[in-house]
C-alpha cells in the first residue's frame, strides 16, 4: 500500500487507556521513571542532505555548533553530578560517533552503569532519502559500534534527529531491537507490529518533557520547565496507584546543563525521588519487564477491543 493511501502508520491498534490489563512494575512502583540524555555529536560541516538542512544558519554556523559543543564539553559531567545525587542511571540516546570523538564521556557514563541504546551515526546525517539497505547498514553500523566500545546489546533506538522513516522499526527489529522511542502516542509501553512477527514494544518517550522542544521550540523558562515536570510526575503517580505507567525525561547536556538551568532539573528530581514507589529504571529494563510480564495480557485486550468494534 502505498504512503498516501494509509490512514495511518500501521504499527499499532488502538487502545484506550482506560481499558487495559493492569501493568505491575517491580516492588510495587506506580511509575517507572527513565532519564534519556541525548549523547549526540554534530558535525561542523556535514554532507548535505536536500530535505534537511543540519544548521538554522547558513554554513559556518559556529553559534550552533558551539552550543553542541559546550554539551560535550561542559554539560554531561554537571548533569553526571546531579544524576548521580538521587541514584538515577541513564539511557543514553547515543550518536555513536560520539565513541570516536569523544570516548571520554561514554567512559563516564559506562563507569555509572548507564544504558546505551542507538541515535544514528550522527546527529546531523539523517534517515530521509536513505533506502532501506543503507537504513539497515547505518542500524547495524551503530549496533555494532555500542557492542565493541561497550560490551551492552544495543536493545532500543531513536532516529538521528528524529528522521523516522516507514521500514525503521521493521529494521530495528529484524536486527535484534527491543524497543523503539519513536512513536510518541502513549504514557505506557504498548506492543508493536512488524512484518517479521517480533515481539517489540514501544516505551515512552517524551517530546513534551524533551527539553530541547521544551526551551527552543516552546521557549518555556527554565522554573516552568522544572514545574512541567512535576505535574506530570503528579498525574502518572497517582494514575499509577491502579496500573503502572511510565515518565521519561529527555535531556541534552547543551540544554538543561547550563549554568541557569541546571537547578530546575535537579528541583525536579529532588521533588519525584523524595517519592517512594517509584522504579528508578532504564529503558532496556521498562522494555524487557513489560515483554516478560504484560506483553501477552496486551495483544490478547487489544484483539478483544478490535473485535468488539468490528461487531
Amino acid at each position: 500500500m502505498s504512503t498516501a493511501s494509509k490512514s495511518d502508520p500501521g504499527l499499532f491498534d488502538y487502545w484506550p487507556y482506560d481499558s487495559r490489563p493492569k501493568i505491575s512494575w517491580p516492588g510495587g512502583a506506580r511509575v517507572a521513571l527513565w532519564i534519556a540524555p541525548n549523547i549526540e555529536f554534530y558535525e561542523y560541516a556535514p554532507p548535505a542532505n536536500p530535505q534537511r538542512k543540519p544548521w538554522p544558519r547558513p554554513l559556518p554556523d559556529i553559534q550552533s555548533y558551539g552550543t553542541r559543543d559546550y554539551g560535550n564539553r561542559v554539560g554531561h559531567q554537571r548533569m553526571m553530578r546531579v544524576m548521580d545525587q538521587y541514584g538515577l542511571r541513564g539511557s543514553v540516546s547515543l550518536s555513536t560517533a560520539m565513541l570516536k570523538h569523544h570516548p571520554e564521556v561514554i567512559q563516564m557514563a559506562a563507569e555509572r552503569d548507564w544504558e546505551f541504546f542507538s541515535h544514528g551515526i550522527y546527529n546531523t546525517r539523517y534517515t530521509y532519502g536513505m533506502d532501506e539497505a543503507q537504513e539497515r547498514e547505518m542500524i547495524a553500523h551503530s549496533m555494532g559500534l555500542i557492542a565493541e566500545h561497550t560490551g551492552q546489546h544495543c536493545d532500543g533506538y531513536l532516529a538521528p534527529a528524529l528522521s523516522h522513516s516507514d521500514s525503521t522499526i521493521d529494521l530495528f527489529a529484524e536486527a535484534g531491537g527491543l524497543y523503539t522511542c519513536d512513536l510518541f502516542h502513549d504514557d505506557q509501553p504498548t506492543p508493536v507490529k512488524t512484518r517479521s512477527g517480533t515481539r517489540f514494544v514501544s516505551v515512552p518517550y517524551s517530546l513534551e518533557l524533551n527539553d530541547t522542544i521544551v526551551y527552543v521550540t516552546n521557549k518555556i523558562e527554565p522554573r516552568r520547565y522544572g514545574q512541567m515536570i512535576k505535574d506530570a510526575f503528579d498525574r502518572l503517580y497517582a494514575e499509577g496507584e491502579h496500573s503502572g505507567t511510565v515518565m521519561c525525561v529527555p535531556l541534552h547536556a547543551y540544554q538543561v546543563s547550563h549554568p541557569h538551568r541546571l537547578a530546575a532539573f535537579q528541583d525536579a528530581m529532588d521533588y519525584i525521588c523524595s517519592h517512594d514507589k517509584v522504579w528508578k529504571a532504564t529503558g532496556r529494563e521498562i522494555a524487557q519487564h513489560y515483554l516478560d510480564h504484560h506483553y501477552d495480557d496486551a495483544l490478547a485486550s487489544m484483539a478483544a477491543v478490535n473485535a468488539e468494534d468490528a461487531a
